[in-house]
């Protein structure tokens, strides 16, 4: 399989999960923090943590998106912040970051 089509999966699960993470509540569903444990809170607890791994895929996916683009435009495997080329051992195991090691241990 191509880095394109690899990363084009792992794009396809990553929106699956955020739009799963995402889709709203249940029609009459309420989530709130009750007084005592069980007055829904522990729903509300679960839809920020919800909220929190949605955020982190979104970022993710963002990151995917842009591998995708530098694959397309003939750049990929240059650093988004300093240019300069990015380890091979990091591209094998991080296909989708477009950042060096060293730019990403200043961030």
């Amino acid at each position: 399989m191509s880095l394109r089509d690899r990363l084009q999966v792992r794009r396809d699960e990553l929106a699956a999960e955020l739009d799963r993470l995402t889709e709203p509540p249940e029609a009459g569903a309420t989530v709130g923090f009750g007084k005592r444990v069980g007055d829904g809170t522990t729903e509300a607890v679960e839809r920020i943590s919800s909220t929190l791994t949605a955020r982190s895929i979104a970022m993710s996916l963002a990151e995917v998106d842009r591998a995708l683009e530098k694959l397309a435009d003939g750049t990929y495997g240059s650093c988004d912040s300093c240019g300069e080329r990015i380890a091979t051992a990091r591209m094998e195991a991080m296909p989708s970051k477009v950042i060096c090691v060293e730019c990403a241990a200043r961030s």
